[in-house]
C-alpha cells in the first residue's frame, strides 16, 4: 500500500493505517524526544499526539489513490 493510501484510510478513521503511520515515524519520534541525553516521555507523548493531529489536518483533496 502507498503512503498516500495509507494516508487516506487514516484521515478516514483506519486505525490500522494510523497504526502504520505511527510505526513509520516512531523512530523519528524517539529521536527527537531524547533532551541532554535522555528520553523524555512527556515530549514524546505530545509528539505522537502532534502527528495525530497532522494527520487529520492535512489536506489530500488531489490525491486519486482509491
Amino acid at each position: 500500500m502507498s503512503f498516500q493510501e495509507i494516508l487516506l484510510r487514516a484521515k478516514l478513521g483506519d486505525e490500522m493505517a494510523k497504526q502504520e503511520l505511527f510505526d513509520r515515524y516512531k523512530p523519528m519520534l524517539i529521536k527527537n524526544s531524547i533532551l541532554n541525553g535522555y528520553f523524555d516521555e512527556d515530549l514524546y507523548q505530545e509528539q505522537c499526539l502532534v502527528l495525530m493531529r497532522c494527520i487529520d489536518l492535512f489536506s489530500i483533496d488531489s490525491c486519486k489513490c482509491i
